[in-house]
């Protein structure tokens, strides 16, 4: 789905004008804002770097403690700040690749999409669905959302759960719900998912590892934490789209509605009339299984972006054969279904942006050795929740669980045998409070590229998960406090 047309609502980045008239910046906007925040804080904040070793199984340096030293500053100026997103992308001085692999995958998504939706396929299937589920339709919202959440605490399902939104978004607004309600299933399932992390590889394994403790132990109280917390968010977002289909006045994003079934459902309001005939359900075979085959590549094969973007792009041509497209026709929707999230994946490259600027300015040790310092000789229950906060505000220049563990876990963990706390509720304050700010973190390339494919503006993002913050933050804060105090 198009995620970059300008129009008088909405932009590529999801921002929205209000109903009062006033505007809320754009995505773009906010992060190079951030961008430059970052770049003046290398000009106050001293550089400093922690001496570094090689872990062999993480195959990863990893901060030492205790060598925390002074270096040579290296703030950042206007000539950097204007890089930033470049080398959010692709740094040309080291030819490391940071997003671009996540930004051409959202290309070829975006063609993979384009090239099913030309068929027909979509359209019929969605009718089908719809007609199925017809007075059940709130059903699917606690089963979806257990579904990326196994996804997000199995595997930390997050960059290819935006290949989800495209399938999503049409069925839930066939369904009278709203973009908002779309968005929060796949986002806040996979995210819930990720916040109580079992077995996720990209967090509680790599984070444990750090702290030189198995990965199993806490694993009690992080099932705790993601059954509540996959409970509290199920019923906020059934409340939510039960009040926004009882009345479509009250939801967040009404002034859009008729905007976005026109976008999402291409104006057709008899969707179901749309004949599913041989050739298309062989299509959405051929879609349904591109999905599973992603997810065993993802969990069981090692794969990362590069074998995904593969997969679609066999996955389009096949669906291009089977449909007797013709090469012309296959490859212009191809390219012009990739144009559409051309938006989405400028914004990739743009968040990572920042977390580039505090490495090159040599802030990022600096921010964690003050925070190891503030946490030190503490009670056993203040620390770990004085850890739980640090880990928040560190969560939003670093939303990479996997880079967030590896440069804090080595630290933090130490501290809590001086507290006469457990590291492994250390390992659980971090991807906690990980998971939690990744739910709106600005510099997370998976929401903005998750709000921009929605058409949901991220102030409106933030109206819509203020509460539920709220409570998922007292929900970590009791069973973190009763974990230390047991």
């Amino acid at each position: 789905m198009s995620a970059n047309v300008v129009t008088k609502t909405a932009g590529p980045s999801g921002s929205a004008s209000s109903r009062t008239g006033r505007s809320f910046p754009t995505a773009f906007t906010i992060l190079f804002g951030l961008i430059a925040f970052v770049a003046v804080l290398t000009w106050i904040v001293p550089a400093g770097q922690y001496n570094r070793v090689m872990n062999e199984q993480l195959k990863k340096e990893v901060p030492v403690p205790g060598t925390y030293h002074a270096v040579g500053s290296n703030p950042q100026r206007l000539r950097d700040v204007l890089l930033a997103p470049i080398a959010g992308l692709y740094d040309p001085k080291t030819e490391k690749a940071r997003a671009i692999d996540v930004a051409l995958f959202v290309l070829v998504i975006g063609g993979f999409l384009a090239v099913v939706t030309k068929t027909g396929a979509i359209d019929a299937g969605i009718g089908r669905v719809t007609a199925a589920l017809r007075g059940r339709e709130i059903w699917m919202i606690p089963i979806l959302m257990a579904l990326f959440a196994l996804g997000g605490t199995t595997y930390g399902m997050a960059e290819e759960s935006l290949a989800f939104y495209a399938l999503v978004i049409p069925v839930v607004l066939a369904a009278g719900y709203d973009a908002v309600t779309a968005v929060a299933i796949i986002l806040l399932g996979a995210g819930i998912g990720t916040l109580g992390s079992t077995i996720n590889p990209f967090a509680t394994v790599i984070a444990s590892n750090a702290a030189q403790i198995p990965f199993t132990e806490g694993l009690g109280l992080r099932l705790v934490i993601l059954g509540l917390g996959w409970l509290a968010c199920v019923l906020y977002v059934m409340r939510y789209a039960m009040r926004v289909k009882a009345d479509p006045s009250r939801s967040l994003v009404a002034d859009m509605k008729q905007e976005n079934e026109e976008y999402f459902l291409k104006g057709k309001q008899g969707v179901a009339m749309v004949e599913l005939t041989r050739t298309r359900a062989v299509v959405l075979v051929i879609f349904g299984l591109t999905f599973a085959v992603m997810i065993w590549g993802v969990s069981v094969a090692g794969w990362w972006m590069g074998e995904m973007s593969a997969l679609f792009l066999g996955a389009a041509i096949l669906v291009g054969l089977v449909a007797r497209m013709g090469e012309k026709v296959l490859t212009s929707t191809f390219v012009d279904g990739a144009r559409d999230l051309l938006g989405v994946a400028l914004i990739i490259g743009v968040a990572r942006g920042v977390v580039v600027l505090m490495d090159e300015g040599k802030i990022t040790d600096t921010v964690l050795e003050w925070s190891a310092r503030g946490v030190s000789h503490l009670s056993s229950v203040a620390f770990v929740n004085v850890v739980y906060w640090v880990e928040v505000l560190l969560s939003l220049f670093v939303p990479s669980s996997s880079g967030l563990a590896v440069l804090s876990m080595p630290i933090m963990a130490p501290l809590a045998d001086l507290a006469a706390s457990s590291r492994h509720l250390i390992v659980t304050a971090f991807q906690s409070a990980n998971g939690l700010v990744n739910l709106v973190n600005p510099t997370f390339a998976v929401v903005m590229g998750a709000l921009a494919i929605g058409r949901v503006g991220y102030d409106r993002w933030l109206r819509f998960m203020g509460p539920l913050l709220l409570l998922l933050t007292a929900i970590i804060s009791v069973a973190l406090s009763i974990g230390a105090w047991r």
